[in-house]
């Protein structure tokens, strides 16, 4: 069955999950991103430099963990569905109030409690789709909720080129409250996890989090293992590659937007196609394999000669970063113990991310080690990422297809 009659044999009710969780995870990304875009603007308006303004960026990061443990724990306790409803409204109203900031440290704090927000929504989303869908949709729906990550960026990308000169960097902040919109949608159209509603009358203590991640902690660490090198591979291929186009290969401003619309549609495309892909092959052979496809893409990536060929790289590579991505979603939520479904895959996602928030710092400095060579700091970076992330998923363990109401010692399988 190709992937387009497979989400037509989705229930309306399943097809509203899913919607609904990339969307929330598309716009989460999107209001992230707005920041990313006008860092030279808002250093200019406070009369600052941009690393100051940078720490904000590094704050969000830093407050993600934070937010996947306690909505994750929301959600655990009280449902998926109201737990996404009051995340996406708090990320929303933190991103338009971030329009409005006097200051800069304002503007920092808003920053940090928004990636409380942000760092909740992947982990209650992912959990409140699987545990809606049937198993052999796993695979493909992983993709396409992973690909909303890219999404986002590609609509921040867009919304800067097309809005910006009109509203600036406060109006593209105050645009970032259009997820809130998305809470009505929830309200009206999608309904709780099924797996939740099995079990809802036994509530779950703070406490007994600790207890599972303690039973689980081999498990756990895995996971974050896993995570730090995942996002290592993401923000290795992302954070610096637009400085490489423009500082060492003197692109315009133009020209790396362009680049970075391309590759974006590599990324969604290869998260939706190696997600598929994972459903046929397992979680970890599709990760192994996009991991290493983009060893023999990285001259090609960095060392191109001409724009069309560097654009073409980035796509590609892309497709491989994200492609391995795809699988995650749902390679998480089949590993986690049963209880903890909606925290122990964001939660080990976010802790991964909060590691690898150093991988700008240390490309930078491995760059002007060898006298400003970003396109050196890119390839042997990223060369060493993707063997790590192919012996990390190869030799782990995986529970493609497991049903999600088991005994959580069932789960793991080599």
């Amino acid at each position: 069955m190709s992937a387009i009659s497979d989400l037509k044999s989705l229930t309306r009710r399943q097809r509203n999950v899913v919607i609904a969780s990339f969307l929330g995870w598309t716009l989460d990304a999107f209001d992230f991103f707005i920041l990313i875009f006008v860092l030279k603007y808002v250093a200019q308006e406070f009369g600052t430099d941009i690393t100051s303004v940078t720490i904000a960026i590094t704050l969000t990061l830093a407050m993600r963990p934070i937010g996947a443990l306690i909505f994750g724990y929301v959600a655990e306790r009280f449902g998926r569905r109201p737990t996404l409803m009051a995340n996406i409204l708090a990320y929303a109203v933190l991103e338009f109030a971030s329009g409005f900031a006097p200051t800069l440290a304002v503007l920092i704090v808003l920053r940090a409690l928004f990636g409380i927000a942000m760092g909740g929504e992947w982990g209650v989303g992912a959990a409140l789709t699987m545990e809606s869908i049937p198993p052999k949709m796993r695979g493909l729906i992983s993709g396409i909720l992973q690909a909303g990550y890219p999404a986002g960026y590609l609509i921040a990308s867009l919304v800067f080129f097309l809005l910006f000169p009109v509203i600036g960097w406060r109006g593209m902040f105050m645009l970032g409250a259009l997820p809130a919109l998305l809470v009505l949608y929830i309200r009206s159209n999608v309904e709780e996890s099924p797996v939740f509603l099995a079990r809802r009358q036994h509530k779950l203590e703070l406490s007994r989090i600790w207890t599972i991640l303690r039973q689980h902690a081999l498990l756990f660490i895995y996971a974050v293992l896993l995570m730090t090198a995942f996002n290592f591979f993401s923000h290795g291929t992302e954070d610096l590659y637009p400085t490489f186009l423009e500082v060492q290969r003197r692109l315009s401003t133009d020209t790396v937007g362009i680049i970075a619309i391309v590759y974006n549609i590599g990324a969604i495309l290869g998260g939706i196609t190696f997600g598929i892909f994972s459903e046929k092959i397992g979680r970890r052979r599709a990760i192994v394999i996009a991991a290493l496809l983009a060893l023999p893409l990285i001259p090609l990536w960095v060392y191109s000669a001409t724009p069309l060929l560097l654009a073409t790289g980035a796509f590609l590579m892309q497709f491989a970063v994200q492609g391995a991505w795809g699988a995650i979603p749902a390679h998480l939520n089949e590993l986690s113990p049963e209880e903890l479904r909606s925290t122990f895959p964001g939660l080990a996602y976010q802790l991964g991310n909060l590691i690898a928030a150093a991988n700008a710092t240390m490309q930078a400095g491995l760059a002007e080690r060898y006298d400003n060579d970003y396109a050196f700091a890119l390839a042997i970076f990223v060369a060493a990422v993707a063997i790590l992330v192919a012996l990390l998923a190869g030799f782990g363990v995986e529970a493609k297809g497991v049903a999600f109401g088991n005994a959580p010692e069932n789960r793991a399988s080599e």
